[in-house]
């Protein structure tokens, strides 16, 4: 199973066509991770799975999307509701609460990706207002394998580039 995750464009529709055009039949699942400051009607979103970040007003996307592809439960949401950008205790006793095995957050504007227990956690970053110590790359998103046995997470840049320094293989 291959999703792409993707996050924080704040109003940057362009660049949401640009990655949903180059890799939509190439994986399982489209995520993204709140703080579109679009509309839920957008065509855009046709088929994309949506959350509402703190910057989505007046809009009504949900808080949290759960669902189950390929027999792998997934949970997402922004993360502002469980304070990512404090730790992510809150955001791990939601997963496990639910049983998700692929947690996918934004908010943090913060590329990351762990394994923890079990489960994978990844914000792919801000597409289009990165922070941290990955900001210099100018925006990326993520795709997430998940075989039988692992889980691998590619970063992209907005040039559609893989950062292969930035790839991750974690052991199921």
């Amino acid at each position: 199973m291959k999703l792409l995750a993707i996050s924080d464009n704040h109003g940057d529709r362009q660049i949401l066509q640009t990655v949903f055009d180059a890799y939509g039949d190439q994986v399982d699942g489209i995520f993204h991770c709140g703080d579109s400051e679009m509309t839920r009607d957008d065509p855009l979103f046709d088929g994309v799975q949506v959350v509402k970040g703190n910057n989505d007003f007046g809009i009504d996307f949900p808080n949290e999307v759960q669902c189950v592809i390929d027999g792998t439960k997934i949970l997402m949401t922004h993360g502002h509701l469980y304070q990512v950008g404090m730790s992510l205790t809150q955001l791990d006793l939601r997963a496990r609460e639910i049983g998700a095995t692929v947690v996918l957050f934004g908010h943090t504007h913060q590329l990351a990706a762990e394994m923890s227990q079990g489960r994978l956690y990844v914000n792919p970053g801000s597409i289009s207002l990165p922070r941290g110590q990955y900001a210099s790359i100018g925006g990326t998103f993520a795709i997430i394998n998940v075989s039988s046995d692992q889980m691998t997470v590619d970063f992209y840049n907005r040039d559609l580039k893989q950062i292969n320094q930035l790839h991750q293989q974690f052991e199921r």
